[in-house]
């Protein structure tokens, strides 16, 4: 048996050399002649799997280890006899802890509250669903708009796309991408869209660069029709436009789900899903040492004479600060691959302790509790 992984996929090198021949090779750099004889793929984002690569490869299963899977020609892979999957919410905590911070550095730079502010999220699966509940915790008040789940659970709860642009201070997009059909997310925001928003108004996308227009978004900033915009996400990656860098509030490398806990999650699904296709003994394989950041997994926290929301984005910016990872991209943007190689250790909330000290109501701790710090209290 074979298998052609991706070389920068983490904690899989030696995972499945007991059960078959394993050949790594750089994600973007997988051949037609490099699959040709195998009968598994563990891939990420950067390996297009379509009949360029798999016409004539005896290739079985695939299976990214990422959440998006637009990277994967699903309909040919059916007819063809391919079966794929891929890691539905593994990095979904990463790109919670992601937003958090960037909502936090807005709300410190550009002057604002959270509890006078309205966030609208669109696409309110795994990952929609984490950032509502922190946005929440932190004060918003949210606006749900994922037009599938309101087909099959009823419009309560959600509203449709044109009233959440009209009643939100920040959008975030949260949703996979689709090139056809009712639920089309390629361009959603193009030059008509974002025309009909408001020069005080924020955008945010860490889901895929195609669902924003980037040349109409590059002439809303320029034109001042909207305040400003962040990206994790762009199109035509890695070569972005550095025009439109120099006019976003943050630009990150597609890092937003880049803790080392989503990654160790993504490679545990997909070497679980591999094994249970194959019958092979590596079902219930996990990931048993992380590593820790550079950062202390345990810290102390004074909550004498702060609120109990200064607590809680004390301690998430404890764990993440987006400012160092929009530095490196602006310092070096033709680098952006190598920054996703490299990325440097980040942990999500669940690996940290927090001290929290003087927090005489609790409820500091109740909030730090809630989106998931192991606590001590002093």
């Amino acid at each position: 048996m074979k298998i052609v992984c991706d070389s920068h996929i983490p904690f899989l090198k030696g995972v499945l050399e007991p059960y078959a021949h394993v050949v790594y090779l750089p994600g973007g750099s997988i051949t037609s002649d490099d699959v040709r004889d195998a009968d598994a793929l563990v891939i990420r984002t950067r390996t297009r799997c379509d009949a360029t690569l798999l016409q004539g490869s005896k290739v079985r299963f695939i299976a990214t280890a990422t959440i998006g899977f637009d990277h994967i020609d699903t309909a040919w892979c059916e007819s063809n006899g391919i079966a794929w999957t891929n890691a539905p919410g593994c990095n979904s905590g990463s790109v919670r802890q992601y937003m958090a911070s960037l909502l936090i550095s807005m709300s410190h730079d550009l002057g604002f509250n959270f509890r006078e502010k309205t966030l609208g999220v669109i696409g309110v699966g795994n990952v929609g669903s984490k950032v509502a509940q922190i946005a929440a915790l932190l004060g918003f008040r949210i606006l749900l708009c994922d037009p599938p789940r309101a087909r099959r659970e009823g419009p309560g709860g959600f509203c449709d796309l044109d009233s959440l642009i009209s009643q939100s201070d920040i959008i975030t997009c949260h949703v996979p991408l689709t090139f056809e059909g009712q639920d089309q997310t390629y361009h959603m925001f193009d030059a008509h869209l974002l025309k009909s928003m408001r020069p005080d108004q924020i955008l945010i996308n860490s889901s895929r660069g195609e669902t924003v227009d980037c040349d109409a978004l590059k002439e809303a900033l320029r034109n001042r029709q909207i305040k400003a915009a962040s990206l994790d996400v762009w199109e035509n990656e890695p070569d972005i436009d550095i025009e439109l860098m120099n006019l976003l509030y943050t630009a990150t490398p597609h890092i937003a789900g880049y803790s080392l806990d989503g990654k160790a999650n993504g490679t545990m699904m997909a070497v679980n899903t591999l094994g249970r296709y194959f019958d092979l003994p590596c079902q219930d394989w996990e990931v048993d040492d992380i590593p820790a950041p550079v950062q202390p997994l345990e810290f102390t926290i004074d909550a004498k004479d702060k609120t109990p929301h200064q607590v809680l984005e004390e301690a998430i910016l404890h764990t993440y600060d987006i400012k160092q990872d929009d530095k490196r991209l602006r310092s070096d943007p033709r680098n952006f691959e190598q920054q996703r190689s490299d990325y440097p250790v980040r942990r999500e909330f669940h690996a940290f302790t927090a001290n929290i000290s003087n927090d005489s109501s609790g409820r500091a701790a109740m909030f730090v509790r809630e989106i998931g710090f192991n606590l001590n209290f002093k």
